[in-house]
């Protein structure tokens, strides 16, 4: 796949204040103490019963200025799990829309270039080369591409939707987000609990988002069926790709991409 942009609406919320970083820190599962001004860092922002709320990206844009960047139709139910803590704490939350530009299917050169610009935001994983633009981003010779192309994307990436292949009944471990939006080593942070209990016992969770091959007309929300059997859950599908949340107990290495 040729590198692409798509434009796409992200919400957004504003937490400025002389409390921003400490109050960012104690209430997400990444590290945000250690951000340093124009880093930007993924985390999971947890229940206290250690369930998913959303998933946020952090840019440090000053010692009392952050920007966090959700999924659309998260930001304010982020703003609201956010405030319910905030006691005493010099901050102050707003949240709205924003129109962002996804660069896509990038190569390691082309990456390269546009992450080192001003208000580049490196998405999903460093290996995946995908960087997002919140400003005005002039194109040149990058073509626009489908959403079909950005889903695709999206999946070979194994990164997922809030609200689609992660929903407010998901645990951090079966979402494959805890190697960049958790960190390990730092203090509490409501929902710490269940996430280091987990991680300490090595246990596996029920089930688990992977990417697989679809079958022809499988559609979001339909058992993936393996010989007969259910193994699992479509959670979202384009083409012959999908990811799905696939039990603990089933052998899925035949279908799925990557294994």
């Amino acid at each position: 796949m040729s590198s692409f942009y798509f434009e796409q609406s992200h919400d957004v919320l504003q937490v400025v204040g002389t409390d921003a970083r400490k109050f960012l820190h104690s209430q997400l599962a990444n590290d945000i103490e250690s951000l340093k001004v124009g880093q930007s860092r993924y985390s999971l922002l947890l229940e206290p019963t250690g369930k998913i709320t959303s998933l946020l990206r952090v840019r440090c844009n000053s010692q009392e200025s952050f920007t966090l960047d959700c999924d659309a139709g998260f930001g304010e139910v982020s703003a609201i799990r956010l405030s319910r803590f905030k006691i005493r704490i010099k901050c102050e939350i707003t949240s709205s829309a924003q129109r962002f530009v996804a660069l896509r299917g990038l190569s390691a050169i082309e990456y390269a270039d546009y992450v080192a610009r001003d208000s580049a935001l490196p998405a999903w994983r460093e290996k995946d080369f995908a960087v997002d633009f919140a400003v005005d981003f002039v194109a040149g010779d990058l073509r626009e591409g489908s959403a079909t192309e950005f889903e695709i994307a999206r999946l070979m990436a194994r990164w997922p939707r809030t609200g689609v292949d992660m929903t407010g009944e998901s645990m951090p471990v079966e979402t494959g987000l805890t190697d960049c939006a958790v960190s390990f080593t730092k203090g509490c942070y409501p929902g710490q609990e269940l996430v280091e209990r987990m991680d300490s016992r090595g246990a596996t969770p029920p089930r688990s988002l992977r990417l697989i091959r679809a079958v022809a007309g499988a559609r979001a929300g339909e058992p993936v069926v393996l010989d007969g059997q259910e193994i699992g859950i479509y959670t979202s599908v384009c083409q012959e790709f999908a990811l799905a949340l696939i039990k603990r107990s089933a052998d899925s290495r035949s279908i799925e991409i990557g294994s």
